[in-house]
């Protein structure tokens, strides 16, 4: 792993300049925790060595380098840095900065421009960037939290190299701390417990750890150190990283939904307990299990659906943190109830049956006749009340006369569906012996 600093430099104390900016690596090779794409045979190095740089797109976790890694690339290409933020940006910013860039490279600079939360800008603004980077006005580097593939347009991807950098993992933070406490000259007080709880508390972002830092040092009397207990209540908690409309949304509640089909109560309560963590609306868990209770448990355990629509309910009355324990006993029983997708996968069967055949009428004999025209007609003729039928069952067909019977329908020799099939080979057996089926 490479050193944050270089070792002959170590960072200066700069009364009111955040320990985060201080600690800034000065090479790309002292970055940390994005070897493969800074180290000696990462995907930015080897750019680098070729002499050339195109555009490209940051996609990472706060926290991970991007900025850094920008400013650094335009040091070592030799490239005038520009910086702006979507944020706080519009089209009169961008042209001027377009406009800027013509002017340094007539005189003979190209210009590196940084756009931090670039998926912020909207769609023609993103498509204002396109003539710049063909022309070779900018070397446009862009860095998003989001994924590029739903927030960026197709034809800027087209132009531009998506790098993705990964969240520092326990080592990188654990090498931000004593890098820190070496610019401090002092070491951080905690123990060895509450140095793990606060690599845990950074969730990988390392800007983060060194601003949680510096508020456990202000916190500290002389001579004081904290344990893990100590150190939640001085910097209470810091909420994961998960925006409801984006990427940690749709990944948590993927993990959720496969934990629960896989049949692993205690990955799904996990994943249940991020999401309440990260302040997931609980009705929306609710709506989900009422839909997993039908894809993938169905008519295997029909109870499966009233639980999980009751659960919903439970916590729609009670509200927080009392109703989410309803939630996670509906999920523990989803997760461990039999499963099947014969239901989910007959309905998705006969919706393209229905969408194949149009309008079909149904048999006449399934009509009610209300009317003197309609008996004429034959509605209703020739139908058989079940109720009166041995065994309650006619056996007659009720699918449209140019359609034919089909089978939709195949529940598996799992929980409840173990009956429902004895039943359908039954009521298949008695249609056959009354001709109802060939």
């Amino acid at each position: 792993m490479g050193d944050l600093f270089a070792a002959d430099q170590p960072p200066r104390q700069e009364p009111g300049r955040p320990l985060a900016d201080r600690l800034r690596p000065a090479r790309l090779a002292d970055v940390v925790g994005q070897e493969h794409l800074t180290g000696e045979a990462g995907a930015l190095t080897r750019l680098i060595r070729s002499g050339s740089l195109g555009s490209m797109i940051f996609w990472g976790p706060p926290g991970t380098g991007k900025t850094t890694v920008a400013r650094l690339l335009a040091g070592e290409t030799d490239l005038v840095f520009e910086q702006i933020s979507a944020i706080f940006s519009g089209v009169a910013d961008l042209k001027k900065v377009f406009e800027a860039a013509r002017l340094r490279r007539a005189n003979g600079r190209q210009t590196l421009l940084f756009v931090d939360e670039i998926h912020r800008f909207n769609r023609a603004q993103q498509d204002s960037f396109l003539p710049v980077m063909e022309d070779g006005t900018i070397v446009l580097v862009g860095a998003t939290t989001e994924n590029p593939s739903f927030e960026l347009n197709a034809a800027l991807l087209s132009r531009a190299r998506v790098l993705v950098f990964h969240s520092l993992d326990a080592d990188g933070l654990a090498l931000l701390l004593a890098r820190a406490e070496e610019a401090e000259g002092r070491p951080l007080p905690l123990d060895e417990e509450a140095k793990g709880v606060l690599i845990r508390m950074a969730d990988g972002d390392g800007r983060a750890v060194l601003t949680l830092s510096e508020e456990i040092w202000r916190a500290a009397g002389s001579g004081e150190v904290f344990d893990g207990r100590a150190l939640q209540e001085i910097v209470q908690r810091r909420a994961p990283i998960y925006d409801k409309s984006q990427d940690g949304h749709y990944n948590l509640i993927s993990a959720l939904h496969k934990s629960v089909r896989g049949s692993d109560p205690d990955a799904a309560l996990y994943y249940l307990a991020r999401m309440f963590d990260a302040g997931e609306d609980p009705l929306y868990l609710g709506r989900r299990m009422v839909r997993m209770a039908s894809e993938d448990i169905g008519m295997a355990d029909p109870q499966a659906l009233l639980i999980a629509n009751a659960a919903k309910d439970a916590y729609d009355y009670l509200g927080s943190p009392e109703g989410e324990l309803a939630l996670a006993q509906a999920c523990v029983y989803l997760a461990t109830a039999p499963k099947s997708n014969a239901l989910y996968t007959a309905f998705k069967a006969a919706s393209a049956a229905a969408k194949e055949h149009g309008s079909l009428m149904p048999p006449k004999h399934i009509l009610n006749a209300p009317t003197k025209l309609m008996k004429a007609e034959e509605y209703a003729a020739g139908y058989l009340y079940d109720h009166d039928q041995e065994d309650a069952f006619s056996g007659q067909d009720y699918f449209p006369e140019k359609m034919g019977r089909r089978t939709f329908y195949d529940p598996p020799e799992r929980g409840f569906e173990r009956e429902i099939r004895k039943r359908l080979e039954f009521w298949a057996k008695l249609r056959r012996e009354r001709g109802g089926e060939p």
